[in-house]
């Protein structure tokens, strides 16, 4: 009764002979999760918590105290508090969920310790600079701890590296260049995640980790193919078109593979919106209105269905 699921256990009580007892024995075999998982649960979600509550206290209160410190003791104070954090996470003999967490926390600080010292001496720089500089000095972190949120707020400084860097020095720059590399940024990352958890079976990468990154890229997929039915930007067209297509199949393609109903629910709903945005493009009459109001409806509709069929399907496969 390994993949048995509460609607399974339901059908049994009603169609056989089990008794109350042997039903609350399956339960808690199978279903309810144990007192042990609870408190692996528990141990993680507070440490995690109480990292990210520490981290958040400490840049309120320089954002608070900020005019009535001296200058050493702003500077002093990040800089101790960054490296207890890093030797508690490298020195310390404790989980390496609790340790990675910290290390997480570090990182952030590293970003706190960077925005203090900029302020404390006007050094001028632009804004991508400062995320740079974050990126970079958390790189070796993130390749050692091999741990996803990490890799997510590494990740999610690249790309805000290279949102600024296009706004603030390459100025000459349009939409469709900072998209395209964006789009490309993100589908390497979720493309060799997926890659490495299936090749190399030392690595767990967790589903949610994928989903994010499945998120972000097809949010910057359907984003610049919408500009681009609005504005023309050929040459967003031209190369954001095909590499949608690939990428939007290997998501179908993969989803089908591992039974994941993200990609069957994010990649149609993008077309949607594609759609509409073309339908916009060809007329933006009181009629274009209402035939988009009914297209959204037809198709979101369809798109739960065809949800609920799947999800039926790969259930009565287990």
């Amino acid at each position: 009764m390994k993949n048995i699921q509460r609607e399974d256990l339901q059908i049994l009580s009603r169609h056989s002979n089990l008794s109350e007892k042997e039903i609350h024995s399956i339960l808690k075999d199978n279903i309810y999760s144990s007192k042990e998982a609870w408190q692996k649960f528990l141990k993680l979600f507070l440490a995690s918590l109480g990292i990210g509550f520490t981290v958040s206290g400490i840049i309120f209160f320089f954002a608070y105290n900020w005019a009535d410190l001296p200058k050493f003791t702003k500077i002093g104070l990040t800089e101790i508090l960054l490296i207890a954090a890093t030797g508690l996470a490298l020195l310390s003999k404790i989980n390496s969920n609790i340790r990675n967490s910290i290390l997480t926390g570090a990182a952030a600080l590293v970003g706190v310790l960077f925005a203090v010292f900029g302020q404390v001496y006007q050094t001028g720089a632009n804004a991508y600079d400062f995320f740079l500089a974050w990126t970079i000095c958390i790189t070796l972190w993130v390749i050692i701890s091999d741990f996803a949120p990490l890799w997510l707020l590494y990740i999610a400084l690249i790309n805000t590296t290279l949102i600024l860097y296009s706004n603030q020095v390459a100025t000459d720059w349009n939409d469709s260049i900072i998209i395209l590399f964006l789009f490309i940024l993100n589908a390497v990352f979720l493309i060799g995640s997926i890659l490495l958890s299936h090749y190399k079976k030392a690595f767990r990468i967790p589903n949610w980790f994928t989903n994010i990154l499945s998120l972000a890229v097809v949010s910057v997929s359907t984003f610049g193919l919408c500009l681009d039915f609005v504005d023309s930007h050929k040459t967003l067209l031209s190369l954001l078109i095909p590499m949608s297509i690939i990428v939007y199949a290997l998501g179908i393609w993969y989803g089908l593979k591992t039974k994941n109903s993200f990609y069957f629910a994010i990649i149609p709903l993008s077309l949607v919106i594609v759609a509409c945005s073309l339908i916009f493009k060809i007329g933006d009459s009181e009629g274009t209105f209402l035939l988009i109001f009914f297209f959204v409806i037809a198709s979101i509709t369809l798109i739960i269905k065809n949800l609920m069929n799947l999800q039926k399907k790969w259930k009565n496969e287990k």
